[in-house]
């Protein structure tokens, strides 16, 4: 018996192509049940002497016409294996009796009715669906130029081309973002594609540069299936006859044993990284993380889904952005449910064991937390005007809504509350915080101050990232008369990434660095601010600038401690940066406490690197224990 079958496509003459794993599925199948006549036929991907794909018979040397197959396969392997079938033979009494049973061939030409008649496959999109689609959702648009995804590339030795890599350096950089594994079939948003990991490891002043995909549930489901159906939240709602027929879809998959997401999770783990409890994990979060290791060589080893002890089913996940505390080694997390409890904290102790929920009542719909402070004594986070509103879905539109009647807010929640009756809500008109990039109790009593960028165009970015704008600021909060006592703009640069030295994390610091965005998430150079200049009026806190050239973009950057720092800013910042014309990519290193963001080294890589999200910096001592 056939089984885990994939449907592929479904031409003019309603063949459907049913693809199988591998060989093996299709080995005890018996020539002598292949009907030519009917197009019964077990086929194989093949290349022609042109370099042309062509699907053969495994028992003959019948081939599908080319123009078919142009429509058939654009994105099938090299060796793939399946059967053809025409839909008529669902109710013929050989097909029924032969190794693939009728209830697998209904399901195909269900699947296959639904994926063509609603909204098509690949560019052709449908009957139901005929629109083009517009740019913020058209893959052919959002993975071009440096946000095209790469091949994983193995642990490769990079040249350094200027400078020289200081020994603070010896450990790895390693940066997350999406990288679709399979070119979408139908609407993308720049949160959706696969996570993939690019790891930099230097030692000794020598660098090795690696680039690995995390193997979640989802990528070796579809990795094994060939091809990519697992739904996103953010691309699969647009249209309301195609978004029906996703979710049937999605729900005819997970009856017919092709995946099963209540058990293993769906996430992508495509957003951050996170070093706690002696582990390094990638994230996002709609799952749970992914336990990362990193080898001798510098390879990126994916050790699996971890719960920390608090179930594994699809409800549980946790933000990309975890908070540890480094007196009690405790780290601080939350997720969000479209349904009530829309909100949760909670905490993974030293030991790695997970708490129970502290769930946020008072939140009354699904807003989009997707960071959050933490100071000694209190969990800062904000309740902001874009939501995800499951009614939307139905309505075949987007879940992410802009509700410009709403006015934000901050909680402030103690962080040994027992339940979420100690929060404290301050109304902040205008203001939406995406990240948080430090947060700490005021010199007076009962007072906190938060930095991050503002977002701006809340209604329009997150539909479309390209819109994203948003504006540092300083913002001081009265916990006992809650109320804001004041907010200062830091710089009118659009600017996003924000990062400190960690030893201040919950701490008052003075300094911050962050990326200057030309279109999100692209960096044209990143900035130094001094907090310390908040406050005088008209001021620019900004005090350094690196640009990283003329057609050259990065994103995020890190700061590196220096050894043997005494000061805040001694260290170093690093980040990717890529310059489009030649595509090429380089590993930046810049001094942080030098007026200009001096480059101390520059190393040549190997491989492309897309443009991403967030990374982290791992010492080599801190390597050898994961």
């Amino acid at each position: 018996m056939l089984n885990r079958l994939d449907i592929r496509r479904d031409d003019d003459d309603g063949v459907a192509v049913v693809f199988v794993p591998s060989v093996h599925h299709v080995q005890h199948i018996q020539p002598g049940l292949i009907d030519p006549v009917h197009f019964s036929l077990i086929i194989r991907v093949a290349l022609d002497h042109a370099q042309l794909r062509h699907l053969i018979a495994v028992d003959s040397q019948h081939r599908l016409p080319p123009q078919d197959l142009e429509r058939l396969n654009h994105d099938l392997r090299i060796g793939e294996y399946g059967v053809a079938l025409r839909h008529g033979e669902v109710v013929d009494r050989k097909a029924k009796d032969s190794p693939v049973s009728g209830s697998v061939l209904g399901y195909a030409v269900i699947v296959n009715f639904f994926c063509f008649f609603f909204f098509g496959w690949g560019r052709d999109r449908g009957l139901m669906d005929s629109s083009p689609l517009p740019p913020s959702i058209d893959p052919h648009h959002l993975l071009s130029g440096n946000f095209a995804p790469v091949e994983e590339l193995p642990p490769t030795a990079c040249e350094v081309v200027e400078g020289s890599l200081p020994t603070s350096l010896n450990g790895a950089y390693i940066r997350n973002g999406p990288n679709p594994h399979f070119f979408p079939r139908g609407p993308y948003h720049p949160f959706d594609g696969d996570g993939m990991l690019h790891s930099i490891s230097i030692s000794g002043g020598q660098a090795t540069f690696c680039s690995r995909y995390v193997k979640t549930y989802k990528f070796k489901t579809e990795a094994e299936n060939g091809r990519p159906f697992f739904p996103s939240p953010f691309s699969s709602c647009h249209g309301g006859l195609a978004t029906a027929a996703r979710f049937l879809l999605t729900v005819a998959r997970g009856a017919f044993g092709q995946f099963d997401p209540s058990a293993n999770g769906f996430g992508t783990a495509n957003t951050s990284l996170a070093c706690f409890n002696g582990n390094l994990y990638a994230l996002c979060e709609s799952d749970l993380p992914y336990q990362i290791q990193l080898a001798e060589d510098g390879d990126i080893i994916t050790l699996g889904r971890c719960d920390f002890g608090g179930g594994r089913d699809m409800t549980e996940r946790m933000t990309a952005h975890p908070h540890s505390d480094p007196d009690s080694g405790e780290v601080f997390a939350f997720k969000c449910n479209v349904f009530a409890p829309f909100l949760a904290f909670f905490k993974i102790d030293s030991g790695g064991k997970r708490g129970s929920d502290l769930t946020i009542s008072s939140m009354k719909r699904m807003a989009c937390v997707h960071d959050f402070g933490l100071t000694k004594r209190f969990i800062v986070f904000q309740d902001v005007q874009i939501e995800m509103d499951p009614v939307e879905v139905v309505m075949g539109r987007t879940p992410l809504v802009c509700h410009r009647e709403k006015v934000p807010r901050v909680g402030i929640l103690p962080r040994e509350a027992a339940n979420d009756g100690g929060v404290v809500w301050i109304e902040t008109p205008g203001l939406n915080l995406l990240h948080i990039t430090n947060a700490w109790e005021g010199d007076c009593g009962g007072r906190i101050v938060i930095v991050a960028p503002n977002f701006l165009a809340a209604d329009r970015g997150f539909l479309d990232t390209s819109l994203m704008h948003s504006r540092f600021e300083m913002i001081e909060l009265d916990i006992n008369e809650k109320k804001v006592v004041s907010r200062c703009v830091l710089s009118r640069k659009n600017m996003e990434f924000g990062v400190i030295n960690q030893a201040y994390a919950g701490k008052k610091n003075r300094y911050m660095y962050a990326a200057v965005i030309a279109e999100m998430p692209k960096a044209g150079g990143v900035v130094k601010i001094d907090l310390s200049k908040a406050g005088a009026e008209g001021s620019d806190c900004k005090v350094a600038m690196r640009e990283f050239g003329e057609g050259c973009y990065g994103g995020e950057p890190y700061f590196v401690a220096g050894e043997g720092a005494e000061e805040e800013d001694d260290g170093y910042l690093v980040t990717y940066v890529h310059k489009e014309s030649s595509e090429e990519s380089w590993f930046w290193v810049m001094d942080a406490k030098s007026p200009t963001l001096e480059i101390v080294a520059r190393v040549r890589l190997p491989g492309r690197v897309p443009y991403g999200y967030h990374g982290l910096f791992v010492p080599e001592k801190h390597l050898k224990l994961l």
